[in-house]
């Protein structure tokens, strides 16, 4: 039995600091740890006798009393049972420097913890307040006292409040771990009994559910509980109990809770209804009952309770490594963790160019969309009219018209216009720098170990977006040379074959006849509109011809500039900085965001509890005889 009691009392220590974590919530594919340990909850009616049940069980008055709803939010009520002799006291979670030895004042705690969030009214919370007793007289056990069930809302509480009860006290006994405790007063019939309705509800089978009849003194003469105390009225797996709670005059008399416990006994041995169910009736046989109950409870969750804990361990362990841990005083080591965290990065930003990630797919989409769209937008037909093409010819020749081919006019309308694909080429580069510097930004964000360090996030972004500025400047001006080449340079094979006399029907290249054979040749006005188009055309096939191969080579540029020196160079400059500051500014760099700080001292904290409860669970489980 020790050490099963030392198995409880590990587990009310467990609950009280997963309370104090913030760890008992659910939400996820296994329950908390806090949900995986076994409770009882403390059901019943309003006036039904849950307050004098639990001062009986803990043997202290400690309960706020009054007419109406009085507990107005949850009570976690961890019983420890300590050596003989010993002062019992309490203490609350939300105080937990203070310990309370005059239960008086912790009557008081709870009715203004209580008012604390729900104000002198009489609407209720389901926050609960935690309180931790201490004492000789108890045995290890965990309850959970909750407001009691209503049918009506009177004046000053809202209509909702009897579903808002219903549902707080659901949320506690629809736990699969939870013991509910169905308290139902004696002289209101069984059938009636809102904790029962309830229990049946959540617990069908009535295997997790004990029944405790109250008030059994104030029963009519010639009337008594029989068939409810024997399970005939109503059948539960575990055996219910009969409990004389103390008097409302036993009350204000201050009539201590030992000479009640001592009244409650006569009461039963004395009774000539129940004096055969004396040795199973009273509030000290029902503080021993639950205890055993959960004993066995909880050894037969060990293995559950376990698995939460080693996969909770598991999470906990994997959130850290994300986190990272904490940054070492040492220079040479923050030098280190700086390098590191920038390779980090170096590798996302590359998965993206890559495929490895999505975003770089976006580069080819400049090339094989925007180029080309740009290109076909540039207003060509326009520049290759007719009478800007006679107007550029014109005052290529000067005073002196040509005698044969307008030569200065070609090259004068070949230069100018294929001046027109520096927009594209610059926008091409524009585009690229563009998709970069996004990526960039979702590199940093991608990588995980960076989160927590916001200095060197901005630092690395700052420098990374100063080195794609230098490869845009290089891009652009690799993308226009290429321009630039076409135009100082016309390829002149292709005019040789050109034919420069015959008549073109237009600019845009569709001539009207091929070469016919010398001898059918006409004479063409070397100054007619005819003459012009088929110079525009000429030059209008020129210019797609380098306008197509533009398209290949503006991406190549691009690429080789920016994309590949993002790839190979990209924090090559930010490294010398690195390498040129004073030891003592690599712990700036490592500036932490204070939430990440946070986050990870939490971490650690729910890490040491888990692996804490598991190894005493296992020395207490083994110990006892798994």
């Amino acid at each position: 039995m020790a050490a099963m009691e030392g198995l409880i009392g590990l587990m009310n220590r467990i609950q009280r600091a997963c309370t104090a974590l913030g760890d008992h919530g659910g939400g996820g594919d296994l329950p908390t740890l806090w949900e995986s340990l076994p409770t009882i909850a403390v059901v019943g009616g309003q006036s039904s006798g849950k307050s004098s049940v639990l001062e009986s069980i803990v043997g202290t008055d400690f309960l706020p009393r009054g007419s109406g709803i009085v507990t107005r939010r949850p009570l976690v009520l961890q019983l420890h049972q300590t050596d003989d002799g010993s002062q019992e006291y309490a203490e609350f979670l939300h105080l937990p420097k203070r310990r309370f030895t005059d239960f008086a004042l912790v009557r008081q705690e709870i009715a203004d913890e209580t008012d604390r969030l729900t104000g002198k009214t009489k609407q209720i919370s389901p926050v609960p307040i935690h309180l931790s007793i201490y004492s000789p007289k108890v045995v290890n056990l965990t309850l959970i006292d909750l407001p009691g069930l209503t049918k009506v809302a009177v004046e000053g509480q809202s209509e909702s409040i009897v579903q808002d009860i219903e549902n707080m006290v659901r949320s506690y006994v629809d736990k699969p771990n939870c013991i509910i405790l169905a308290i139902s007063p004696a002289n209101q019939d069984i059938a009636t009994s809102d904790a029962i309705k309830l229990a049946k509800e959540v617990d069908p089978t009535g295997e997790r559910t004990f029944g405790v009849v109250t008030k059994l003194d104030l029963m009519d003469k010639g009337t008594n509980a029989l068939d409810v105390l024997e399970g005939r009225a109503y059948r539960l797996q575990n055996p219910w109990v009969g409990i004389v709670n103390r008097s409302q005059a036993d009350i204000n008399r201050r009539v201590d809770m030992m000479s009640a416990r001592e009244k409650e006994r006569e009461y039963f041995e004395s009774s000539p209804d129940y004096a055969h169910l004396a040795s199973r009736m009273g509030s000290e046989y029902l503080a021993k009952l639950l205890s055993q109950h959960l004993e066995s409870v909880i050894k037969a969750r060990i293995p559950s309770i376990t698995a939460v804990i080693n996969k909770t361990i598991d999470e906990l362990e994997s959130e850290l490594d994300t986190i990272g841990r904490a940054v070492a005083a040492d220079p040479g080591a923050q030098l280190y963790t700086i390098l590191d965290l920038c390779r980090a990065f170096d590798r996302v930003f590359k998965e993206h160019l890559d495929g490895g990630r999505p975003g770089g797919d976006r580069i080819y989409g400049v090339f094989d969309h925007k180029l080309p769209a740009a290109i076909k937008k540039l207003p060509f037909d326009r520049y290759l009219s007719v009478q800007n093409v006679k107007k550029v010819v014109s005052e290529a020749d000067g005073y002196q018209p040509h005698l044969i081919a307008p030569e200065q006019g070609y090259r004068r309308l070949i230069g100018t216009g294929l001046t027109y694909f520096r927009g594209p080429a610059e926008a091409t580069v524009d585009a690229v720098h563009a998709v970069l510097k996004e990526l960039v930004r979702k590199s940093i964000g991608e990588t995980e170990q960076l989160r927590r360090f916001p200095t060197l996030q901005a630092a690395i972004a700052t420098a990374a977006n100063e080195a794609l500025e230098r490869f845009r400047e290089d891009g652009r001006s690799t993308a226009l040379r290429l321009v630039e080449m076409e135009a100082t340079y016309p390829t002149a094979d292709f005019f040789r074959n050109r034919p420069h006399d015959a008549p073109a029907a237009d600019a845009s290249g569709k001539a009207g006849a091929k070469n016919p054979p010398a001898e059918s040749q006409v004479p063409v006005d070397r100054y007619g509109d005819g003459h012009y188009r088929t110079i525009a055309t000429n030059v209008s096939q020129y210019i797609r011809m380098v306008g197509d191969e533009l398209m290949k080579t503006i991406p190549k540029a691009a690429v080789h500039c920016q994309v590949r020196e993002a790839k190979r160079s990209l924090l090559n400059h930010f490294y010398v900085q690195i390498g040129k500051k004073e030891a003592g500014e690599f712990g700036h760099l490592l500036d932490e965001d204070p939430a990440m700080m946070e986050r990870r001292q939490q971490c650690w904290k729910r890490l040491e509890l888990y692996k804490s409860a598991r190894d005493e669970i296992d020395s207490v489980a083994w110990s006892s005889g798994r």
